[in-house]
């Protein structure tokens, strides 16, 4: 069975950083481009990061780039959601997702076939 299990999320202070992990099971990670999302109460879902299979594309957008970095660790099948200065408005519901993500440097077009349960992350003061 195919599953995205995420974890490492919590309450963190702004200005403050968190690393969110997907760990994958019944299939390998590193074959497939993996996105971040997050969901915030009243609020569409939106994309926080993508990254190809192979690592040759990876984006983020403006509202993450600079603070967010996304990395797989393939001995471990995970990856890694690195979150720094984190902000107010970060705080959301975060899922990984994997295969059917077309990823560029500049664009993420996702309709995911796998995702995980989602992890809460609550950044405030």
């Amino acid at each position: 069975q195919l599953q995205l299990v995420e974890s490492g999320g919590g309450l963190v202070q702004p200005g403050e950083s968190m690393r969110l992990s997907c760990v994958a099971s019944g299939f390998t990670l590193d074959y497939y481009p993996i996105g971040w999302f997050r969901q915030a109460p009243g609020k569409e879902r939106e994309v926080v990061s993508c990254i190809s299979s192979g690592d040759s594309s990876i984006y983020y957008p403006s509202s993450v780039k600079g603070r967010f970095t996304v990395a797989r660790d393939n001995a471990k099948n995970t990856v890694y959601l690195q979150m720094n200065s984190l902000k107010p408005e970060d705080t959301a519901v975060y899922y990984c997702a994997a295969d059917l993500i077309l990823v560029t440097n500049y664009t993420c077009a996702a309709v995911p076939r796998y995702w995980g349960q989602g992890t809460q992350v609550t950044v405030s003061s």
